[in-house]
């Protein structure tokens, strides 16, 4: 029987997608991006077994507050890497109504992925800088294969919700800003954008795990700092 590898679950989540939602954390994570709040979910052997079915159940049991705009949302880790068990799980609330959402880099793409794509409602698509060098020095994979990965998002008009963390000295920058701008115009599957504050109240992961945060030198942006950068968008 399909399980799937399963990091954490939070029963009413306000923050990833719109409404009220269920969010699967996954565990596994192919990139190592420099300003990470979960390192915990790296590690592809860890996490909890679960079925599509045994998730299923318990989304069920929380639907009543998902009104309107709620549902379901699978963030990570990475949720690409179990593109099959997503899938499942993903058809399963289709046939019993509830919206999909899935919280995602856009690292790989293969047919397992499209697949998944197939039964999903909305993409947030956390594109976490807007050139190469950043996405090399500071995640791990390329900008062009997250880009690549839009244009797939496009071609098969998934709603997408672009995502990025406001980073000081890294992007929080008109050119940034800018650059974002010039992706909402080219694709119009791409119908929101949210620029989320850094915020490292992960550092004591990082310090548990024996490992070192790379951006704890790096201040949190202010509120002001963040709400400036909106107003460019």
């Amino acid at each position: 029987m399909m399980t799937g590898n399963v990091h954490s679950i939070q029963t009413l989540g306000t923050l990833d997608g719109p409404g009220v939602r269920f969010v699967v954390f996954l565990q596994g994570c192919p990139l190592r991006c420099h300003c990470c709040h979960n390192p915990d979910t790296w590690d592809f052997t860890g996490g909890s077994q679960y079925t599509p079915d045994e998730i299923l159940e318990k989304v069920k049991r929380y639907r009543e507050y998902f009104g309107e705009k709620g549902g379901i949302t699978v963030s990570g880790g990475e949720p690409l890497c179990q593109a099959e068990f997503v899938y499942e799980l993903f058809r399963l609330c289709k046939e019993n109504g509830i919206n999909t959402c899935l919280d995602t880099s856009g690292c790989l793409f293969d047919e397992k992925v499209k697949r998944l794509l197939e039964v999903t409602d909305r993409v947030l698509l956390d594109v976490k800088y807007t050139d190469e060098e950043s996405y090399e020095k500071y995640v791990g994979c390329s900008y062009k294969t997250v880009i690549s990965f839009l244009d797939k998002l496009n071609e098969m008009q998934i709603k997408t919700t672009l995502r990025q963390v406001i980073i000081p000295t890294k992007n929080n920058n008109a050119e940034n800003i800018g650059r974002i701008n010039g992706i909402k115009e080219r694709y119009s599957c791409i119908d929101s954008v949210e620029l989320l504050p850094f915020k490292k109240i992960c550092t004591t992961k990082y310090e548990s795990m024996g490992i070192e945060f790379p951006f704890s030198n790096i201040d949190e942006p202010t509120y002001d700092e963040v709400e400036k950068l909106k107003k460019m968008l």
